[in-house]
């Protein structure tokens, strides 16, 4: 290449010197390098499994062997019935000198792609050798240079469902756009509002035109809702617009819904690669480091905190009471007070609390009014299942199954002024709730790249024909998950309460533990132990099995 851009320097550079026979043996060499390149040429692309084979084959035998211990991935070759494996280059292969080195105008080189067996250690820290071997390893995301799916006859649908997130339109619009531009795909349609959208609205076509703009917008363009899943009525739909790739997005309930589709299409033998990419504001999903839009809520949770502290510093007795997103876990709610440093308390469904008595939450925070004159509490919203002195009401559960919180913000709010009342204390509580405003804002610029990365990894991981799996961060690496990994119903993603950061969180606030008779609950707790030690130990004899 580089030889014939300067093929007249170079020859009146040897014509000068006497040195004609050595330019005419260049020549030959480079002609014949030339034909030999166009030789391994498809439709004007290098066809680098003439060459060196296909990469992606070659990967899949080594994930079916019995001495890889990595995680076993769905693939359509196992799945589907399909004939011979298709042999496909990759169309992001750069096929020139420069993008060959450097990459650019959409195309990479050679050893950006992923490397075969190149996999993912779950957890990151580690005590002692043994340790590392028992570790799960995820296979590593990212493109393969042999893809399994024709561009030109792939066919997509996206859906979003469950509740709102930031960073929901970011991902659809990277989804898109990956599918696109870098494979040339044509027929991208939208589901509206979730499962029911596949058979109940109109599905709309989507394009970079029509997506360019939406990242700067909070809430997704499509819709979300909770329930609607109708196995036969879904599958119906997919199968009339001959849809071969499918990404939803959506939390745990959802993802029970993918692994559902994921078996059926599975049953039928159909072409089909289905793939899941992980949402929850309130960061409870296992496996994965955090789901995109977390880091946004932290930031937004903070905002709503300050306002608390303010309002609480400006009163004679003033109290700011917030309350925070986190059903089943308190991420949110913890990392943002930590982040604030003017929280005197925050509560989170991990950790058990007593209301009640001298050692309870409500003497903590007139004590500290009558100190300090000022309390900032932080609530998550499943902090009332963590109460022991008193029973909330059940609330029942949402069209997702999923059991509805107390509200015990309000519950709070009303307590902690009768109470103060009570001690002939007159104190001013405001009470803040920004979960709708959290939910609904644009993603920050973190959330964006996280959400780029995991759309463009999960539009890779269908075209490399992978399938019943999600696209999640671990160890903050890109990886494939087994769905039936991330809908184990054993694995729950909850703040441990060897939690550093919970840790660092009750060092900032000085908080007690809330806990009437602590000596005799800390014996309770040990009691507890041998149980969770046996459960501990069955788990890990079914990983093994498994």
């Amino acid at each position: 290449f580089f030889f014939f851009q300067a093929e007249d320097g170079i020859r009146d550079f040897c014509l000068s010197r006497g040195l004609g026979d050595v330019y005419k043996r260049q020549v030959k060499y480079a002609e014949r390098i030339q034909e030999e390149i166009k030789q391994f040429r498809i439709n004007d692309k290098i066809d680098v499994s003439a060459i060196k084979g296909n990469s992606l084959l070659d990967e899949l035998k080594f994930l079916d062997s019995p001495t890889c211990d990595i995680l076993k991935v769905p693939h359509l070759i196992h799945t589907a019935q399909v004939g011979s494996f298709p042999e496909i280059i990759s169309p992001l292969l750069g096929d020139s000198g420069y993008r060959s080195v450097f990459g650019g105008e959409g195309f990479l080189p050679e050893d950006s792609f992923i490397y075969r067996n190149s996999f993912v250690i779950s957890p990151a820290d580690f005590s002692q050798w043994k340790t590392i071997e028992k570790a799960k390893k995820y296979l590593r995301a990212g493109p393969r240079k042999n893809i399994f799916f024709n561009p030109s006859e792939v066919k997509v649908c996206i859906a979003t469902c469950g509740g709102l997130c930031p960073g929901l339109n970011v991902v659809l619009r990277e989804i898109v756009m990956s599918c696109y531009y870098n494979y040339g795909i044509r027929t991208i349609y939208g589901i509206k509002f979730g499962y029911k959208g596949f058979y109940e609205y109109s599905w709309e076509e989507l394009s970079p035109q029509k997506v360019k703009n939406i990242h700067h917008l909070g809430g997704t363009i499509l819709g979300s809702s909770r329930g609607g899943f109708n196995l036969e009525k879904i599958m119906k739909n997919i199968l009339e617009k001959g849809i071969n790739q499918i990404y939803v997005l959506g939390g745990d309930g959802t993802h029970r819904g993918i692994a559902t589709i994921f078996q059926e299409v599975m049953k039928r033998g159909l072409k089909i690669s289905i793939i899941g990419i992980p949402k929850t504001i309130d960061n409870d999903i296992p496996v994965i480091d955090k789901s995109f839009g977390f880091e946004t809520a932290v930031e937004e949770a903070q905002r709503a905190i300050l306002s608390a502290y303010v309002e609480a510093q400006a009163a004679e007795y003033g109290v700011g009471l917030v309350k925070l997103m986190g059903r089943n876990a308190g991420f949110i709610a913890m990392f943002a007070s930590l982040a604030s440093r003017d929280v005197n308390v925050c509560l989170i469904p991990e950790f058990e609390f007593d209301i009640y008595g001298e050692q309870g939450l409500l003497e903590y925070v007139y004590q500290r009014l009558l100190h300090k004159r000022r309390c900032v509490v932080v609530v998550a919203e499943g902090a009332a299942d963590a109460v022991r002195d008193y029973k909330f009401q059940s609330q029942g559960t949402d069209a997702s199954g999923n059991v509805k919180a107390a509200d015990i913000g309000r519950f709070f709010k009303d307590e902690i002024v009768d109470y103060c009342k009570k001690k002939g204390m007159d104190c001013t509580l405001k009470y803040i709730d920004p979960t709708y405003m959290i939910r609904t804002i644009p993603a920050n610029s973190i959330d964006k790249l996280t959400c780029s990365q995991l759309a463009q990894n999960a539009v890779h991981a269908a075209m490399a024909g992978f399938t019943g799996c999600t696209i999640g961060l671990v160890n903050n690496k890109s990886c494939f998950i087994p769905l039936s990994e991330l809908c184990n119903p054993e694995y729950l993603n909850k703040v441990p309460s060897n939690s550093r950061a919970w840790q660092r969180l009750l060092a900032s606030t000085g908080q007690p533990s809330f806990i009437n008779n602590e000596v005799q609950y800390a014996e309770e707790v040990e009691k507890k132990l041998p149980s969770l030690a046996k459960k501990q130990s069955s788990l890990e004899n079914i990983e093994k099995k498994a």
